[in-house]
């Protein structure tokens, strides 16, 4: 059975999507077959991987209100090995009409369990909330991760978000564990960032990924195109950190990175060369 992971975090711009969009398709390049489900009513990572999330006929949805399978819901994409379980505004519908369920909490628990027979890693795009929606991805999953963003506001509801796992761990889902923390949008012109990487590294130490992804304009252009941005543009700063941080997500599920990450190093903008780069991307 295919590892479920979750990308959660309650605060909206924090680069949750672009996390999960990247490292799917990184991962899917590298080999593993990943099933992407996009649990956010905007649909944005289902348009992040190229399809037209106004144009499909059924979604996450039809899945949760038990109407249709993820298999008959999940769809291809561009990417060998990378299928998608799309959304769109449909979706918004579903945390009101979930409540007079039974056990409304492990409803997409139960969906995905015949399905992640078939994939080896499942990834859960969360919506920016901490609403039915997103407890019901925390109870499917194995683990998550958070994808932080270096600003103190972000740091804010950190503890708000981590409560929330352990009242999950305690009341619905004890096997749920923390893969990690994601710094994003890492300004190196500013001391700011440079400040909150230090405190969340401080506190929460191997925890924490070690790639630091940078604030780029190139990842802010490749959703346009339809495209992660390991497509879109690989050689860029923010590229190459989520290449690194999709090999080290695949060192913490006790796997060996294959040829298209095995040579990923870890990304960190700390020198003045990589500052004025990544000025220039940004």
């Amino acid at each position: 059975m295919g590892e479920v992971v979750a990308f959660a975090n309650q605060k909206g711009g924090v680069g949750k999507t672009t996390t999960v969009v990247s490292v799917a398709s990184y991962l899917a390049l590298d080999g593993r077959r990943v099933l992407l489900v996009d649990m956010d009513p905007q649909g944005n990572a289902t348009s992040g991987v190229g399809l037209d999330k106004d144009s499909i006929d059924r979604s996450v949805y039809d899945v949760l209100l038990g109407a249709a399978s993820v298999q008959d819901v999940a769809v291809g994409s561009s990417i060998q090995d990378l299928t998608v379980l799309p959304s769109n505004r449909s979706l918004a519908g579903a945390e009101v009409e979930l409540v007079p369920k039974p056990a409304r909490e492990r409803t997409l628990r139960r969906a995905l369990e015949p399905a992640s027979k078939e994939y080896d890693f499942v990834l859960l795009d969360c919506p920016p909330s901490l609403g039915l929606l997103t407890v019901n991805a925390l109870t499917a999953s194995d683990s998550v991760v958070i994808p932080l963003q270096c600003e103190y506001y972000a740091l804010e509801g950190l503890s708000q978000l981590m409560s929330t796992i352990e009242l999950i761990r305690e009341h619905l889902n004890p096997e749920l564990r923390l893969k990690g923390i994601v710094l994003t949008m890492h300004d190196g012109r500013t001391s700011l960032s440079a400040d909150v990487a230090s405190e969340v590294r401080g506190h929460f130490g191997e925890q924490v990924f070690e790639s630091i992804v940078p604030r780029s304009v190139r990842l802010a252009e490749a959703p346009s195109y339809g495209l992660p941005i390991g497509l879109y543009n690989g050689q860029s700063r923010g590229a190459q950190a989520y290449r690194s941080i999709s090999a080290e997500l695949l060192r913490r599920s006790g796997l060996e990175p294959g040829g298209s990450l095995r040579d990923a190093v870890p990304i960190e903008p700390s020198s003045r060369a990589e500052r004025e780069q990544e000025a220039i991307e940004a």
